[in-house]
């Protein structure tokens, strides 16, 4: 039977500026043609292709690997709801940015409003 390694047991993610999709495999301990089926179905995936549609990818590409893989594997999620989860997440990010930026730009407001009063 095939044994499946949790997220805490795999290995650190070395400092470098890219990986080879071999270096990703053991890294997150997937196979090759996993993480080739998942570019196709993950739009957030995309690693920098060069001579001969090499795949190299960067520390936010190894990153996300390692979300699929333990949403689609260890929390159980289906393909469709992995991907759903991974662009609510990212609704989620930018609309905390965007409240963020509303509350700092009322608070500017509101001091030039006093400076003006003033």
């Amino acid at each position: 039977m095939l044994e499946i390694k949790n997220s805490s047991e795999l290995p650190s993610i070395p400092a470098k500026r890219y990986f080879t999709i071999g270096e990703v495999s053991e890294l997150c301990d997937v196979k090759p043609h996993v993480l080739r089926y998942w570019e196709q179905e993950f739009n957030q995936l995309k690693p920098t292709k060069r001579r001969g549609n090499r795949r190299y990818y960067q520390r936010h590409d190894v990153m996300l690997v390692r979300q699929i893989r333990s949403l689609l594997y260890e929390q159980g999620f289906t393909i469709g709801g992995a991907r759903q989860r991974l662009s609510g997440e990212t609704a989620k990010e930018d609309s905390s940015r965007s409240s963020q930026i509303v509350r700092q730009l009322y608070d500017e407001l509101d001091e030039c409003l006093a400076i003006l009063k003033e």
